[in-house]
């Protein structure tokens, strides 16, 4: 299960002194709590695989989002310390999908469903997020969509 392998990880970061990554796990593990109480759940329970993804990417882009603000506001100290963050959180996502692969699909899809018409881009962008099932960025495929209009 991956929540014990973040355990596991989060204790080899303590014993290794570092604390970018205990401190992120940290987080990370709290987050998994909070989503079990979220759901009604002991918060002693296991998570299952799907919501500690769920979490894991709900995590990610907070981070982005962060970083993006932080730089907006001039406080890149701040931005780089969430990069640090982000950079260890991906490391427990799924491998995404590139741009071409994104538009291979996106091209198929356009065909299959008879999409022409650019306000039914949304049609188009559903179809491709289920298909990824969740290996695709959602900026990256409305990117592809938006470049095939």
């Amino acid at each position: 299960m991956l929540q014990t392998q973040i355990k596991e990880e989060m204790k080899q970061a303590m014993l290794a002194k570092d604390s970018a990554k205990r401190d992120t796990l940290r987080g990370l593990l709290a987050a998994f709590t909070n989503e079990l109480v979220a759901k009604g759940k002991p918060p002693q329970e296991a998570i299952s695989d799907a919501d500690v993804l769920a979490v894991i990417k709900r995590q990610a882009k907070q981070r982005k989002d962060s970083i993006e603000q932080f730089r907006n506001g001039n406080r890149e100290d701040l931005a780089k310390a969430e990069e640090i963050e982000l950079h260890i959180i991906e490391t427990y996502l799924p491998q995404m999908m590139s741009r071409d692969e994104i538009k291979k699909i996106a091209e198929a899809k356009k065909v299959s469903l008879g999409i022409t018409d650019p306000s039914k881009k949304g049609i188009l962008m559903g179809a491709i997020m289920k298909e990824t099932q969740g290996k695709a960025d959602g900026s990256a495929v409305k990117e592809v969509v938006d470049s095939l209009f």
